[in-house]
């Protein structure tokens, strides 16, 4: 069983490029990965709100607590021993200000996603089919 179980956007190119590198990093499978667009997302998982997870990145810990934000962003990366890159977003000063910034940063991710990847969104990556690079 998973000790985290993370809910990412599968039609943002960002989120499956960050999902992919989790994934990769992952070599103990500490954390499992659900698309959030996929048809079944609402019968496999009833109790998480599409809606919310649409706007914030929700998980799942392994005693069934949600986690929201960066929170799952420094817990996930932490699974992989890389926590340490994110552990300043949690400091008490830093927090808020990181957590206004990732709201900002979630809102307009396929905007950003757009600049930074030359795709704003990307159907074939929600089918498993992204062409993404996957470097």
């Amino acid at each position: 069983m998973p000790e985290l179980t993370l809910f990412y956007d599968g039609a943002c190119p960002l989120c499956v490029r960050e999902v992919r590198h989790l994934t990769r990093l992952d070599i103990h499978g500490r954390i499992c990965c659900e698309d959030i667009q996929q048809p079944d997302f609402s019968t496999r998982y009833p109790d998480i709100d599409p809606d919310e997870a649409r706007t914030i990145l929700l998980a799942r810990d392994g005693n069934d607590h949600t986690l929201k934000g960066l929170d799952v962003t420094h817990r996930a990366w932490s699974l992989v021993g890389r926590g340490a890159l994110t552990a300043p977003l949690r400091w008490p000063l830093v927090r808020p200000v990181a957590d206004r910034v990732y709201l900002w940063f979630a809102r307009n991710r396929y905007t950003i996603s757009g600049v930074l990847t030359g795709k704003r969104r990307c159907d074939s990556c929600a089918s498993g089919q992204c062409d993404i690079d996957k470097n």
